[in-house]
């Protein structure tokens, strides 16, 4: 009789024991359900504080550049701020852009942007948003403008106008070829025209 009480006394307290087992397993298991998407949002929030450091550190403020030919043309290019492209470092972005051409023989061409790109191996650069380009007594404005260094190119595009003492034009495209001083001036579509008004 002794022996089976004793039996019955350990089996509930087996019993018991595989219960409170299994009850702090479900609850060990249970916080680490709920501190688990906590721990992500903390990973995510640090990642991004390091990049925001990374892209902190690439911001260069008052950004100039200067480049110098064989027959003396020069070009000089300042920025209030430039950040250096993360995925080609030979790309610097600008913001408040500035340059000038300084051509040997020739007037200064000026240009200036809201934003530019500017290639630090070749010189090139693309200006973005609120170009203006003066030279003797002629004002280009448009909203995006390519220029090649290597070239002796500029094309701008985009609600270009033409502006000096005589005339104003609206086009969709001039080009200018630095070298020769030619100037192309076109639209995209071959039955628009050119719209020229006279000053006088």
């Amino acid at each position: 009789m002794k022996r089976k009480i004793i039996l019955v006394i350990i089996f509930i307290l087996i019993f018991f024991s595989f219960l409170v087992f299994f009850y702090f397993k479900s609850n060990y298991n249970n916080e680490l359900i709920e501190k688990k998407p906590q721990t992500e949002s903390i990973e995510k929030e640090n990642i991004e504080k390091i990049n925001e450091i990374i892209e902190s550190s690439n911001i260069i403020e008052d950004v100039s550049y200067s480049a110098k030919d064989a027959k003396g043309n020069e070009y000089f290019l300042k920025a209030r701020e430039g950040t250096i492209d993360q995925s080609e470092s030979n790309y610097i972005f600008l913001k408040s852009v500035n340059a000038i051409i300084n051509l040997k023989d020739y007037k200064i061409i000026e240009i200036s942007s809201d934003f530019g790109k500017y290639n630090i191996k070749n010189y090139d650069t693309i200006f973005s948003k609120n170009v203006i380009i003066k030279y003797l007594d002629n004002k280009i404005s448009g909203d995006y403008l390519d220029f090649s260094w290597e070239k002796n190119f500029m094309i701008i595009s985009r609600d270009v106008i033409l502006e000096n003492n005589e005339n104003s034009l609206q086009a969709d495209v001039i080009e200018v070829n630095i070298k020769t001083r030619d100037i192309k001036i076109f639209m995209y579509e071959e039955n628009k025209k050119i719209n020229i008004q006279s000053s006088n």
